[in-house]
């Protein structure tokens, strides 16, 4: 795969920038199992003259802690019995690009190896590129692109850590779902995540606002899998970067407020290698169409840990509220977890269930492991769920964390697809979360019983 478009970097051009004083700073960075972009900020020259052909280094521990960075038990690959040693950075140089928003910046992004060179199969960007494997042994290529909703406050993130996350002011006080006016008033930090985020390299289709209070979206034009989740993670990472600059913070959290939740739509197609369309001609959908979509709906319950994987993320999944409730399909339905969108060139699915604090790569690597499992077992398409899908007798997603780690864990499909190292690390992950949130006391059990009761 080569660079997506002619504003990212190529190797030649960053030694050039950086002899020429335009870079200073090259930040390598991988994704973590929450989603986030971690690594080093290198100075330029020690780059050009040491990094560049001897690499860098990180603790495993970053494959094996929680979201406060907490050394925890029960991971096989990090531990104290291990000695917690060491992971190398390996850049792939296609992703490599300047980060406009901060002076003097390029960034590359890496996959991550052991020491002797062996992939670690836990670490989220490769577990997709297994998934695009196995989609290109079939010759095919798998195309995507996914929608972050966030929700913007005219408070700085140390703001409202000292508020502890509440009483925050939105950026707007009213639903402004497609309001020109209401995104307006807040276009200077809109307009400013646009115009970094397309000179990074992305391809940036546009703004909107959403329903909640100061909610927008930012969306970004569908790429080859593997490109539109490192983008994601960019994005992401830049946004609170920004929203930061301008004095003000966001949150793509699932739920932040009993109003509507930060969604992450995710829209998937596969294209022969050639370039020709499979997912079928015109308005008809092919039959390897259909057993895809009946294999990420067949595979959905057991892959759910990946679509939504906080306790927060469950709380999305209400009745009327545009986040999937019932596990069933239908075309152009907002209120099915997979929409059929789109014909012949255009024609996708739409995975409804991720929210905004999805990691793309394991999102992405759970529908293609689900759509080629579809495939290979010739799986039939239920019928279309034509009306109210949150009335229907459809299976419900599962609704807690507790319920999706069960379904993860003793799904034989899930291990057959992905392994059981990386099943047995992301169902620990979840354990860590569940232990961390059954000892916590929360603002909602004080305000109930702490003089009630």
């Amino acid at each position: 795969m080569s660079t997506p478009n002619d504003r990212y970097l190529t190797l030649d051009r960053l030694r050039s920038m950086i002899e020429s004083g335009e870079v200073d700073t090259v930040v390598l960075g991988f994704t973590d199992m929450q989603g986030r972009l971690q690594g080093k900020r290198l100075h330029g020259r020690y780059f050009l003259d040491f990094a560049l052909e001897h690499g860098t280094e990180g603790c495993n521990y970053l494959l094996a802690v929680d979201i406060d960075m907490n050394t925890v038990a029960g991971y096989s690959i990090s531990s104290w019995e291990r000695g917690y040693g060491d992971m190398e950075f390996v850049p792939d140089w296609d992703t490599l690009r300047l980060l406009p928003h901060l002076p003097a910046t390029a960034m590359v992004q890496c996959d991550l190896v052991w020491l002797d060179h062996a992939p670690v199969v836990q670490s989220p960007r490769t577990i997709l590129k297994h998934q695009l494997e196995r989609v290109a042994a079939k010759d095919m290529v798998a195309l995507a692109g996914t929608e972050l909703e966030f929700i913007a406050f005219n408070n700085t993130y140390e703001d409202a850590h000292d508020r502890r996350w509440r009483d925050l002011t939105p950026v707007n006080q009213y639903n402004i779902d497609y309001s020109l006016i209401g995104t307006s008033r807040v276009e200077p930090l809109l307009r400013d995540i646009r115009n970094q985020m397309y000179a990074a390299g992305l391809d940036v289709e546009g703004a909107k606002g959403e329903c909640n209070f100061g909610q927008h979206e930012i969306g970004f034009l569908y790429a080859e899998a593997l490109v539109t989740a490192d983008n994601h993670a960019v994005y992401k990472t830049a946004a609170k970067e920004i929203a930061s600059q301008h004095g003000q913070a966001i949150t793509f959290m699932a739920k932040y407020d009993e109003r509507e939740g930060n969604s992450c739509h995710i829209h998937l197609s596969l294209r022969g290698a050639d370039g020709s369309i499979v997912f079928g001609e015109g308005a008809e959908r092919s039959p390897l169409y259909d057993q895809f979509v009946a294999g990420v709906l067949a595979t959905m319950t057991d892959f759910t840990l990946l679509y939504a994987p906080n306790i927060n993320s469950y709380k999305r999944f209400a009745s009327a509220s545009f986040a999937p409730t019932a596990v069933a399909w239908g075309t152009d339905n907002r209120t099915c977890a997979v929409r059929l969108v789109g014909h012949g060139a255009s024609g996708r699915m739409e995975n409804r269930l991720p929210g905004g604090d999805v990691n793309p790569y394991l999102a992405l690597a759970a529908m293609l492991a689900g759509g080629l499992y579809g495939i290979e077992n010739e799986l039939e398409l239920e019928d279309e769920l034509v009306g109210n899908a949150y009335a229907s007798d459809k299976p419900h997603v599962p609704h807690t964390l507790r319920a999706a780690r069960e379904a993860f864990a003793a799904s034989d499909m899930a291990r057959a697809a992905l392994g059981d190292d990386v099943v047995d690390h992301y169902v620990n992950m979840a354990d860590v979360e569940l232990a961390a949130f059954d000892a916590a006391v929360t603002d909602w059990e004080l305000a109930r019983t702490f003089e009630r009761m």
